[in-house]
């Protein structure tokens, strides 16, 4: 009798374990983001990013992100200034109990600001490293929240909120 109950208690978890789903390995997100420069004002923006997650430490995740779109206006002279973010970066996370994620951001980051006024356009371009630090909370196996602190360049913090969609 033993024997059959050792049996079926092994068929049943044999089976459960069949059908129990691999956590998701790519996901892709948006974010609003609060970015404060140095030299200009406290701007919002927005930005999506994609990423592929090795297993529950390490990611790699490439974004896009508008940091400011901003009109500057003195007398008659007025300029339209944008400045985006390309980044790719390495996450490294640390599970906490009940969903919640830890995780850190090292990567490369490219950050271009857009200048256009009447009779003058100008371009700059800057690399620079990027780091930062956020928390993840998982409200289902392929929808998670997260916050971030992060600096992609020394006179500039960007705090963001984003939605993650895993698949």
């Amino acid at each position: 009798m033993f024997k059959k109950i050792a049996a079926a208690a092994f068929l049943l978890a044999a089976s459960s374990a069949g059908f129990a789903a691999e956590p998701p390995s790519f996901y892709a997100g948006i974010d609003i983001s609060s970015t404060d420069f140095d030299d200009f004002d406290r701007d919002t923006g927005f930005g999506a990013f994609v990423g592929y997650k090795y297993n529950d430490n390490i990611s790699v995740e490439a974004g896009f992100h508008r940091l400011a779109d901003k009109r500057y206006s003195a007398g008659t002279l007025n300029a339209d200034v944008q400045i985006d973010q390309y980044d790719l970066s390495v996450l490294g996370s640390v599970p906490l109990s009940s969903g919640f994620d830890l995780y850190g951001r090292l990567g490369y980051n490219r950050l271009t600001v857009d200048v256009d006024a009447p009779g003058f356009f100008g371009k700059e371009h800057q690399s620079k490293l990027v780091y930062g630090l956020g928390l993840a909370y998982a409200f289902t196996p392929v929808v998670a929240g997260r916050l971030e602190v992060q600096k992609p360049n020394s006179d500039v913090t960007k705090i963001a909120a984003g939605v993650v969609f895993k698949f």
